[in-house]
């Protein structure tokens, strides 16, 4: 996963921009006790921060993956 991918991806799980709050805001112990933000701004894999989020808000589990679904098979996931 690309880093432009982690933000796409999240911008379609969040929305307007709620996404990016998020990121800044919690603190997962999967990433060392950083945010989202701060581990990616850290050098760690976006991948790695996607899973920890994936995790941690309890996705089901195709969100792992939405870097791989392209936008029309996206728009029939349910979010």
């Amino acid at each position: 996963m690309r880093e432009s991918e982690f933000w796409n991806a999240l911008e379609w799980v969040y929305p307007d921009g709620h996404g990016k709050s998020l990121v800044q805001d919690l603190v997962l112990s999967a990433l060392g006790d950083m945010s989202p933000q701060a581990a990616l701004d850290a050098g760690m894999p976006p991948r790695r921060v996607w899973e920890a989020l994936c995790d941690a808000m309890d996705w089901p589990e195709q969100y792992r993956f939405l870097n791989r679904i392209n936008s029309t098979d996206r728009a029939k996931l349910r979010r």
